[in-house]
C-alpha cells in the first residue's frame, strides 16, 4: 500500500482540484449511477418520482409551458424529467455526459414514442443559439463546477435560450452542507459503488467556509494497491450570491423558493429553487 500517496491525498487540496478524470462515464460507476437514478425509494442520484412529477407540474403552471415549447434539459441523466415533459407535448433536448444514461434515455424515448433528442455531450461545450424557451439545470448541477466552468455553462445557457427565455435551476446552501456534508470514515467490500472487485474506501470531507465550498472525497484502494481519488466539489449559495452570479451572467432572477415545488423562501432553507430570465 502506497502510504505516501494516501497521505498526500488526505492533505486539504485547493478548491476544485480535480480527481479521477474518468468518473461518471466509468463503466462500473456509470452502471451504479444509473441504478441510483432509477431507484424510486431514495433521492441519492435523482429525486423520487413523485417529487419529480410535482415539480414539473408546478413549473408548467408557473411558467405557462405549453405543448410545442422547446425545452433544454441539462444533465438529463436517464431522462426522468425529459420524458414527462415530452408526454405533455413539449419538444425536449436532453444533454448529459454519461453515455450509459443517454443510451437508456434514448431507448426509453424510442419505446414510448416520445419527441426527445438526446445528446451525449458535456454541457460545457454546448453551442446552441436562441433555440429554447426554457432551460433546466436541476438537482444542484451548477454546484460541482469551478468558477470558470460555471461562467462557461451560464454563458452557454444564455446563448441557447430565445430572447426572454427562462432558466430553471436549484442550488444548495450552507444549511444543507452543515446537515449532510461531513462524512469521515472508511469501509471495505468485495464490490461496491466505486469498484467491481475488492477495495477499501477512505472517505473525508473538507470544508472551505470562507468560500462556501465543500469537498466530498473518496480514496479507493484496490487489492493490487492501485489508488484512485474521487472528488465531488460543491459550491453552496445564499439568495444574494446566486442572484449576483446569475446577474453577472446576463440573467434576471424572477423569484426564489425553498425548492422547485413553490415552497416560500426562508433564510434557513437547504435548497434554493430559482426561475431566471435571459436579459
Amino acid at each position: 500500500m502506497n502510504l505516501d500517496l494516501i497521505l498526500q491525498y488526505q492533505q486539504k487540496p485547493e478548491p476544485f482540484t480535480p480527481g479521477e478524470p474518468l468518473f461518471w462515464n466509468d463503466p462500473h460507476i456509470s452502471a451504479q449511477m444509473l441504478k441510483a437514478h432509477l431507484n424510486p425509494d431514495n433521492d441519492l442520484a435523482s429525486r423520487r418520482p413523485q417529487t419529480i412529477q410535482k415539480s414539473l407540474d408546478w413549473l408548467v403552471t408557473t411558467l405557462g409551458l405549453q405543448a410545442g415549447n422547446n425545452v433544454l434539459d441539462l444533465g438529463c441523466g436517464p431522462g426522468l424529467y425529459a420524458a414527462r415533459l415530452a408526454e405533455k407535448g413539449m419538444r425536449v433536448t436532453g444533454v448529459d455526459t454519461s453515455r450509459r444514461s443517454i443510451d437508456y434515455a434514448t431507448q426509453y424515448a424510442s419505446e414510448h414514442h416520445l419527441d426527445i433528442f438526446y445528446r451525449y455531450q458535456d454541457y460545457l461545450t454546448l453551442a446552441d443559439e436562441s433555440q429554447y424557451d426554457v432551460a433546466l439545470l436541476i438537482y444542484g448541477d451548477l454546484c460541482p463546477l469551478s468558477p470558470n466552468q460555471r461562467r462557461t455553462l451560464l454563458g452557454n445557457v444564455r446563448r441557447a435560450l430565445k430572447p426572454g427565455g427562462h432558466f430553471v435551476l436549484d442550488v444548495t446552501t450552507r444549511t444543507h452542507r452543515q446537515k449532510h456534508g461531513n462524512r469521515n470514515g472508511w469501509y471495505a467490500g468485495q464490490t461496491g459503488f466505486w469498484k467491481p472487485g475488492p477495495h477499501l474506501v477512505l472517505e473525508e470531507g473538507f470544508d472551505y467556509p470562507e468560500q462556501s465550498v465543500f469537498l466530498d472525497q473518496a480514496i479507493v484502494i484496490e487489492a493490487d494497491d492501485k489508488v484512485s481519488v474521487y472528488r465531488n466539489w460543491f459550491q453552496d449559495y445564499d439568495r444574494e450570491t446566486i442572484t449576483a452570479e446569475l446577474k453577472q451572467a446576463g440573467f434576471a432572477v424572477l423569484n426564489a423558493w425553498n425548492d422547485l415545488l413553490g415552497t416560500p423562501f426562508t433564510d434557513d432553507t437547504e435548497w434554493i429553487g430559482l426561475v431566471a430570465q435571459k436579459e
